[in-house]
């Protein structure tokens, strides 16, 4: 019998012949944590009192509170600094960007089983490897191991045929299938996403769905690595990391999901659910205090090459306040060059450092009592974004653009 992607990956770190249901204890290729969970790992390697075998497949980060707005939240990173020296692991300060994103530009290869003290770890899954968030303790055991127990996922095939129509992208693509499928509708699944649409897909699409897997409960969201994988990698000098990771023509899915995008339309989630899904005409006219564009899920450059192409020439409605972040510092310096953060900031718009910024709440966007936001973030549950007074919606970068332009919930394709 065949394997999928899922049970070729921990079959390989585990030296086994494993397959959905099966319990491994498998080898981990990288690990990374940032600054909201960082310090528990930490504290419980430091209770476990054990040798650190990994630190030279471990990563830190600091993005969420980047640079910090609290002495309490400096203190916490000034701890992750020190100890990340201590026992030489690798140590990113702020403005280097978001965890997921570097992790996918610098780290994580096809094939590998990455985890992360973070739930969107599952992001890269995008470049083929099986990657998965974990609670600090089980990823500090992973920091000291090496490697960590994993039960084998049952896998869903989601087969994306057709082409994307002018005004849809991938943003709405996983949101639609969220939707779908419901918050725990997925759970503990791996998504194997395969289909005409899926292989045409550059990698920035594929990390947006990857990123998103999580919000239906799955453990990892996977593409099959193919040439765009080659030729994402070579961009970043990393072609040597390529290696081709398919599942079998005859593995065994626990469910098959079929999706003609071609009929999709721009889709919005409304609060405060990822779930509470809607075509964009059924929330057209809502009125906006806040327009977010950037995180994980949507910071990279192809989603600022929309977000500008829209805000090109325009100017963000008065009494609106864009914010847009870059993903990380390379994306950033890729903007500056192509002239986006130029049109952002001529549009009345506030660019930030690369980081988490808004989608966590902890400071740059906290929303005030009553208002809404709409944002390119993952997640719009209640106080997210810091006030559980306020509502937050979540869309692609075209329609959060277009948004920020008419001061409501906007259709993107009118623009484009």
């Amino acid at each position: 019998m065949g394997k999928t992607i899922a049970e070729k990956i921990l079959s390989e770190k585990s030296k086994s012949d494993a397959y959905a249901g099966d319990i491994v204890v498998a080898e981990i290729d990288q690990i990374a944590l940032q600054d909201g969970t960082a310090p528990l790992a930490i504290r419980q390697l430091m209770e476990l009192g054990v040798e650190v075998k990994a630190a030279d497949r471990t990563h830190f980060f600091v993005d969420h509170a980047a640079p910090s707005p609290r002495k309490e939240l400096s203190n916490d990173q000034k701890f992750i600094y020190e100890f990340a020296k201590k026992i030489g692991a690798d140590f990113n300060p702020p403005g280097e960007g978001i965890i997921h994103q570097i992790m996918v530009e610098r780290y994580v290869k096809p094939g590998d089983l990455a985890v992360g003290a973070d739930s969107h770890t599952c992001t890269y899954g995008g470049i083929g490897a099986f990657s998965t968030g974990m609670g600090s303790t089980d990823v500090a055991v992973a920091i000291a191991l090496g490697k960590n127990w994993f039960r084998v996922p049952e896998s869903f095939r989601v087969e994306l045929d057709g082409s994307l129509p002018k005004g849809v992208f991938a943003k709405d693509v996983i949101l639609k299938l969220i939707g779908d499928l419901g918050v725990d509708g997925a759970t503990y699944k791996a998504l194997e996403f395969h289909g005409k649409c899926a292989r045409r897909m550059s990698v920035e699409e594929r990390l947006t769905i990857s990123n998103m897997a999580v919000e239906c409960g799955a453990k990892a969201g996977i593409f099959e690595s193919d040439e765009n994988t080659r030729k994402f990698l070579a961009e970043l000098g990393r072609e040597s990391d390529f290696r081709e990771v398919k599942a079998d023509e005859d593995s065994e899915y626990e469910k098959e999901i079929y999706m003609d995008v071609s009929s999709l339309v721009p889709m919005v989630s409304k609060p405060h659910n990822v779930d509470n899904v809607a075509e964009v005409e059924e929330v057209e006219g809502t009125e906006v205090n806040q327009v977010y564009i950037g995180t994980c899920t949507n910071g990279r450059l192809s989603d600022l090459e929309i977000a500008a192409k829209i805000l090109k020439g325009r100017k963000v409605k008065e009494g609106v306040r864009l914010i847009v972040v870059p993903a990380s510092r390379r994306v950033y310096l890729q903007a500056l060059d192509k002239g986006l953060i130029r049109t952002f900031v001529e549009a009345g718009g506030m660019v930030l450092n690369p980081g988490c910024g808004p989608c966590v709440g902890i400071h740059q966007g906290v929303l005030a009592d009553g208002e809404v936001c709409l944002s390119t973030q993952n997640r719009n549950f209640k106080g997210r974004m810091g006030n559980p007074n306020a509502e937050i919606y979540l869309s692609s970068p075209a329609t959060a653009a277009a948004t920020a332009v008419k001061g409501y919930i906007t259709d993107p394709r009118e623009f484009l």
